[in-house]
């Protein structure tokens, strides 16, 4: 992977390639005005490096043999209030495959280098301008697939779980420096109040961490989203199902059974969970190789799933299909849901009530109690229990397993103090907790974390 190395002046473009009408490449570094005075003319012969910082600018843009590669807006952004706190430009070119190539180019030919992965977001962490869970809560956004999941990543972009972790550090250095000074001036003895204090003080970071650590499971399904499948027999309303949490038409939708013969999967955003949902074909006995391998895939689905959704239709009896199917998901968090309430109905309530605890009756066609099935969903998904709302959640598994290692020596600490052990004894294992949420913020990095979390982004950020 690359270096640490800031004197480089970086480019890249800065929007997917592509048909669009805008594309931005963007410089970053101390030759980035530089550059853009040897690229970019704009009509009253000024240059960028005389350019005011946070301006717009009409231009154009200017091969080495004096041909016009662009028309475009040029933006600048003056160090140290920019994205990186060096000297930013963005080019604002048309938005296609050649237009953004050829400025790239042009600016790599005049000496830029072409950025890293993630390598802009790094200088912001590495100059100062945000740590590192703000930076990792960069990808958090880019990512997100809800508008709540978004919310949970800008919250830690501005700083929330920075200033969870700084209460804490603050909590855990006073505690220190109570410790410490005793271990350097034993004559001035504890006593027995003031170790009550400390107690209750560790206690108190102790309660503080388990609150944080209790939001890495939902954290976690509002980043990745959840595995739902649903399956059942053939022609029992699946596709159509899949349609009416999508609100569009994605499946074909047909009165003939088997339509579906492989597995197709969307994201849906219910209540501000990202539902990852796939619909699959029919469970029968296979009649070709095509239908076998159907079967299979949605088997390996099922096996994979976070929840099942299994479909029954209610207008017909259950069959020794159903009860096959019911018997291999006992094992699985399952939602059982009786669709085409809105025909004459056949089937028997009472058996599918003897097996599975949560029961919904819908209609696809006439969709009718779609957002009760959503409501269910949701519900299992945290499994009953509503999620929490505050401020800060984990989805980041680096934070939790830093956190959990807090916590671990925040509570050896104190049992280790109510038990009279040695300070420095104490005094060490908070140190070492000091130092896993260092980690955290990025105070204390190795150049292979960086290269594992910044690898991860797209080029131009």
């Amino acid at each position: 992977m690359f270096k640490n190395d800031l004197q480089d002046t970086i480019a890249a473009t800065a929007t997917a390639i592509g048909e669009s009408g805008i594309g931005i490449v963007r410089l970053s570094g101390k030759n980035a005005l530089k550059i853009a005075d040897k690229i970019f003319f704009s009509k009253d012969s000024a240059k960028p490096s005389d350019f005011k910082t946070y301006t717009l600018h009409y231009g154009l843009i200017v091969g080495q043999n004096k041909e016009i590669i662009d028309e475009v807006i040029l933006s600048i952004m003056r160090s140290p209030k920019s994205y990186t706190k060096e000297d930013v430009v963005e080019i604002n070119c048309h938005g296609g495959v050649v237009a953004m190539r050829a400025v790239l180019d042009l600016a790599l030919a005049n000496g830029a280098r072409l950025a890293q992965p993630g390598e802009f977001t790094k200088r912001a962490f590495l100059n100062g301008r945000i740590d590192l869970s703000q930076a990792e809560a960069v990808l958090d956004i880019i990512r997100a697939k809800t508008d709540t999941a978004l919310k949970i990543g800008l919250e830690q972009l501005k700083g929330g779980l920075s200033r969870e972790i700084a209460v804490l550090r603050k909590e855990l250095l006073d505690i220190l420096v109570i410790l410490e000074a005793n271990i350097d001036f034993p004559e001035e003895e504890i006593n027995a109040a003031d170790l009550k204090k400390i107690s209750l003080q560790l206690k108190a970071a102790e309660e503080r961490l388990s609150t944080l650590l209790k939001s890495v499971k939902t954290g976690k399904i509002l980043r990745e989203g959840v595995h739902v499948v649903i399956c059942g027999k053939p022609n029992a309303g699946k596709s159509s199902l899949l349609n009416a949490l999508l609100k569009q038409e994605r499946s074909i939708v047909t009165a003939v059974a088997g339509t579906t013969r492989d597995t197709i999967e969307e994201i849906v955003d219910i209540k501000g969970v990202p539902i990852r949902i796939v619909d699959t074909a029919g469970i029968i006995e296979p009649r070709d190789l095509v239908e076998k391998k159907a079967v299979q895939r949605t088997k390996a689905q099922v096996d994979l799933a976070d929840l099942v959704i299994i479909l029954f239709d209610g207008s017909k009896k259950l069959n020794q299909g159903d009860f096959a199917l019911m018997r291999r998901l006992k094992s699985k968090t399952t939602l059982a849901v009786v669709n085409k309430i809105d025909l004459k109905q056949k089937i028997e309530r009472e058996k599918l009530k003897s097996n599975f605890t949560h029961l919904i009756e819908i209609s696809c066609r006439k969709a009718k109690n779609i957002n009760l099935l959503e409501e269910e969903i949701v519900s299992l998904v945290y499994k009953g229990k509503v999620a929490a709302q505050g401020p800060v959640f984990l989805s980041n598994l680096r934070h939790a397993q830093l956190l959990r290692k807090t916590e671990k020596l925040v509570a050896e600490s104190r049992h280790s103090l109510d038990n009279k052990l040695p300070l420095e004894f104490i005094a060490q294992g908070i140190k070492d907790a000091l130092l896993h949420l260092d980690d955290i913020l990025g105070k204390n990095y190795s150049q292979d974390l960086l290269d594992k979390i910044f690898s991860e982004f797209c080029i131009g950020k």
